[in-house]
């Protein structure tokens, strides 16, 4: 009988929690995550563009444009993405990685005036997993978010993008069990 009523006891909250059906409101979170309002950077200039490998399948040679890495407050680095055909042709893209959800957002096109046009279906999606074209991937696991986390400044994006894989990568993969 009294393993029955401490038994109760202990089920007595969790029945009464159940019932709001709301996860998130029962453990009182003081503040759910909110996007920063983006702006645009100024359009990509060679001079600034920063190589990096993704894989030999592509067909695309890609770089970011120093110049517009950013690390929101929001926990979103925020780039141009450059990707240069064989023949040249350049495609033009700004997104943001989130690192803490492992997602990607595309905010604006590149024009052939050099202007930006905003993408028409702008929203988080989770990573593409491509085996040809897999760019924001390996900015994700590469350089952005080494070890699932981000990148502290736009410093240390633009040192991990010239020594081509960020340190914390190499440090892990030489550290042994």
């Amino acid at each position: 009988m009294r393993i029955r009523l401490a038994l109760a006891l202990l089920l007595l909250p969790l029945a009464s929690w159940g019932q709001s059906g709301n996860f998130d409101e029962d453990f009182e979170q003081d503040e759910r995550w909110r996007e920063l309002q983006t702006k645009l950077p100024a359009y990509p200039r060679s001079e600034n563009f920063l190589p990096f490998k993704v894989s030999g399948a592509t067909l695309f040679d890609f770089f970011i444009d120093a110049k517009s890495i950013s690390i929101g407050t929001d926990g979103v680095v925020r780039y141009s993405l450059i990707a240069k055909s064989s023949s040249g042709a350049l495609n033009v893209s700004y997104e943001g990685l989130r690192c803490s959800e492992r997602q990607v957002r595309v905010y604006a096109y590149g024009r052939s005036d050099n202007s930006w046009s905003k993408a028409r279906t702008s929203r988080w999606q989770a990573l593409p997993v491509d085996s040809r074209n897999n760019q924001q991937t390996v900015l994700f696991n590469e350089y952005f978010c080494p070890v699932k986390n981000i990148i502290y400044s736009t410093e240390e994006a633009i040192a991990a993008l010239k020594a081509g894989r960020h340190p914390r990568i190499q440090q892990l993969e030489s550290y042994t069990y």
